[in-house]
């Protein structure tokens, strides 16, 4: 009984040092509240704290928000391409050119996912392909976003620098080796 107690006392007074702590932090760093939480200590949209997260560098724990999101509100074409974004701050270009492509099928005219789709498309070198979203993109959002415009006039530059250099001119010989077994082999040293 008395080992019970004192248990009981030394967890209340655990309790009571987490309190004071969590106050202490509070104070010190202006009243921050942990991701998720507002002032009043209720839940906030997951998909607006994987945004500030993202806004912060902090790809990872984005990426873990909007899957809360995904979640909550399932897999819409704002999730989706909030999953892909976050890919792209992780490097994980495969991956949100994938998730991407899902958040436009999900929804042909959600301009966002077709803009990052291009950044993807970019990254990869497919400067065609992205030329093709970001034109879509573009027509989308009735020109009116600058950063849309700067990307396209990029992948059509990129694009539009493509040069395909001739094949060299290489002299090859049939050499037989056997019975109906021959070998192509370069003339040149």
């Amino acid at each position: 009984m008395i080992q019970k107690l004192v248990g009981l006392v030394a967890a209340f007074g655990l309790l009571a040092a987490c309190e004071a702590g969590e106050a202490a932090l509070s104070e010190r760093d202006g009243g921050a509240l942990a991701p998720g939480l507002d002032a009043s200590g209720q839940d906030v949209d997951p998909m607006l704290v994987g945004q500030r997260l993202m806004a912060a560098g902090e790809h990872e724990l984005a990426l873990k928000a909007f899957l809360r999101a995904a979640g909550d509100q399932g897999f819409t074409a704002p999730v989706l391409a909030s999953i892909g974004t976050a890919n792209i701050g992780l490097g994980r270009l495969g991956q949100a050119e994938a998730i991407l492509r899902r958040s436009i099928a999900v929804d042909e005219t959600y301009v966002p996912g077709w803009n990052n789709l291009g950044v993807v498309l970019l990254e990869q070198g497919s400067w065609g392909e992205a030329s093709r979203v970001f034109q879509t993109a573009f027509a989308l959002d009735s020109g009116s976003s600058v950063e849309i415009q700067q990307n396209l006039a990029l992948a059509l530059a990129k694009r539009d620098q493509t040069v395909y250099s001739a094949p060299e001119e290489t002299d090859f010989a049939l050499v037989r080796r056997g019975a109906g077994d021959y070998l192509l082999m370069s003339t040149q040293e």
